[in-house]
């Protein structure tokens, strides 16, 4: 009964606004994909991959669509008690829209994508790059509302730390294998190389759109003159900052660490003030995907 009242209460958490999103998703993927990979025989990372070269080497009627259904589908029903209901529900849902427009822009729109695209011909260049950048903005949008377009970070997250590696290193090996497959059964490297730029892309494009392209800067100051490069600092950029007490490891004297985020324009500027108060500050800068911020004290 508990069990059957938790799930009621995860569905309760489901939105249409991401459905309408992950639809949106599901067809900017499918369009890079089916437009641009699949005409030149290029291919995606992961499930989606791996489905397009099965849908290559076996009979005609088990398409690309098909495949992304067969391998995806389980997946994520796998990882339900791991993932959540929430996300499995969104990801099921984006992968039968990626699968619907794939169909679709194949078989029924007036489109002939079977050997050349229709926007880039037979540039394998140009197929591997729009095509990784158009599915990527597919699957970035995927996982900005919660859910994601390929099973294969399903197994990562459930495999990886059984195998003693990161998920990354899990889906860089798969992928690894992918393409070496591929080069094999097609009896040729080119496709494989070029389906690495076109992963590349939409690697690069997904951190984009997950993350944002213009990512904060946190700066982290130690100094002797907290007050002085607070006042100065809150008053230039019109933001808050948040003053950490600590002890020099070397000296064993106490200071304090300012931590403060500013957007990368604002870096130089930041480096003159703080100098020019403490020229014996210590700062370091790194980037920030994400900044929240209800309320800030000024």
């Amino acid at each position: 009964m508990r069990f059957k009242t938790n799930i009621i209460g995860q569905l309760k958490k489901l939105k249409i606004y991401n459905f309408l999103l992950l639809t949106l998703a599901g067809i900017i993927n499918a369009t890079g994909v089916v437009c641009f990979l699949t005409p030149v025989k290029l291919y995606d990372s992961g499930v989606s991959g791996t489905s397009m070269l099965l849908a290559q080497i076996t009979p005609e009627w088990l398409t690309l669509s098909i495949f992304l259904l067969i391998l995806n589908i389980p997946l994520f029903l796998y990882g339900l008690r791991k993932q959540g209901i929430v996300f499995t529900v969104y990801s099921i849902y984006s992968v039968i829209i990626y699968s619907v427009v794939a169909w679709l822009i194949t078989d029924i729109l007036p489109i002939d994508v079977n050997f050349a695209s229709p926007l880039a011909g037979t540039d394998l260049l140009l197929c591997a790059l729009f095509g990784g950048l158009i599915s990527g903005v597919g699957s970035g949008l995927v996982i900005r509302n919660g859910g994601a377009i390929d099973g294969i970070e399903v197994m990562a997250v459930i495999f990886a730390k059984r195998l003693g590696i990161t998920v990354g290193t899990f889906v860089m090996i798969f992928n690894v294998a992918l393409y070496t497959v591929s080069g094999f059964v097609t009896k040729s490297w080119i496709l494989p190389l070029y389906s690495i730029v076109a992963y590349a892309a939409a690697l690069k494009t997904v951190d984009y759109i997950v993350e944002g392209i213009d990512r904060a800067k946190c700066a982290m100051i130690i100094t002797t003159e907290p007050d002085a490069i607070c006042a100065e600092l809150m008053e230039t950029f019109e933001t808050g900052a948040t003053k950490i007490e600590v002890i020099g490891g070397y000296s064993n004297q106490p200071k304090t660490m300012i931590y403060f985020i500013v957007n990368r324009f604002q870096v130089i500027k930041l480096k003159e003030i703080v100098h020019e108060i403490d020229r014996s500050a210590f700062i370091t800068i790194s980037e920030v995907a994400d900044v929240f911020a209800v309320n800030q004290d000024r």
